[in-house]
């Protein structure tokens, strides 16, 4: 008989996002089996980033790594087990914590306004993405993702809180994004990467044309065909032309992802190290 293969830790991941993404490629290098759990609010517009788009049948490699789609708790259980690619799955916390237990918990939804609860409980180490975490109450580690501290660890007090100001990209804020308006199911022929002007229709909102706010390539787009809730993110234009990116990972998801891999791994090292309590004694 062959040697039984050691298992791998594993990781839940909030979000099938960018950022997530990167996260999950960075912790599968290390030895990590990675689950990521996609949350519909936001939608994914960075979608070429990302390992999203793998749970409609298409096949994305992210700097080497594949994503695989496991729609239930059966095809979950078999992908945990391929240690050639990361996991993506529809199925939520609530679920996954139901059929496997996690060594890491990461929160990587980018949720900047929303409330964040506690999840430390859930895994032997939880970690929190940007804004509204805080270290010892509803984390064990925190990453910065504000521009001016993009990276930093935090092992204790609360990250920055979202000042509703995107970060630029080229020169360009707020203004190479498109949002919704309302609610309702998006419509776009166009794919990530094309060369679009400035007032050129990229798609519709409903009955609603909606136009490239500058020039420059597409660099996220709402999935063809998905309902998108009001005052989310439909589009977003790269302006950089040559140095424009829409795949892989950019320096931003770098930055992120290895500080959460650097951080994951000292907070183990360090926890591995402590010195465990002795044995109770009873006068």
């Amino acid at each position: 008989m062959g040697e039984r293969r050691a298992r791998r830790p594993l990781a839940f991941i909030l979000g099938a996002n960018e950022i997530a993404s990167a996260v999950a490629v960075h912790l599968h290098r290390a030895g990590w089996a990675c689950v990521l759990s996609n949350d519909p609010f936001p939608p994914v517009i960075r979608r070429q980033m990302a390992f999203h788009d793998v749970l409609f049948g298409e096949r994305i490699v992210i700097e080497g790594v594949e994503g695989a789609a496991a729609e239930n708790t059966v095809e979950l259980f078999h992908c945990i087990e391929q240690p050639s690619c990361v996991v993506v799955t529809p199925l939520q916390l609530s679920d996954l914590i139901a059929v496997h237990t996690a060594d890491l918990l990461i929160d990587a939804r980018m949720q900047k306004y929303s409330a964040t609860p506690d999840c430390r409980h859930i895994a032997r180490l939880t970690v929190g993405l940007g804004p509204n975490f805080v270290v010892g109450e509803n984390c064990d580690l925190a990453i910065e993702t504000r521009p001016a501290k993009v990276g930093n660890i935090l092992e204790s007090g609360a990250t920055e809180t979202a000042d509703r100001t995107p970060r630029t990209l080229g020169g360009v804020g707020g203004e190479r994004f498109v949002y919704s308006a309302q609610e309702g199911l998006w419509h776009s022929p166009l794919e990530i990467g094309a060369r679009i002007y400035k007032g050129v229709v990229i798609g519709h909102l409903g009955a609603t044309p909606i136009a490239a706010p500058i020039d420059g390539f597409i660099r996220g787009l709402v999935r063809d065909g998905l309902r998108a809730p009001a005052g989310v993110k439909l589009l977003e234009i790269d302006p950089r032309g040559r140095a424009a990116k829409w795949t892989g990972i950019d320096e931003r998801g770098e930055a992120i992802a290895r500080a959460v891999a650097l951080g994951v791994r000292i907070k183990l090292a360090e926890r591995a190290a402590a010195p465990h309590p002795g044995p109770l004694v009873l006068h």
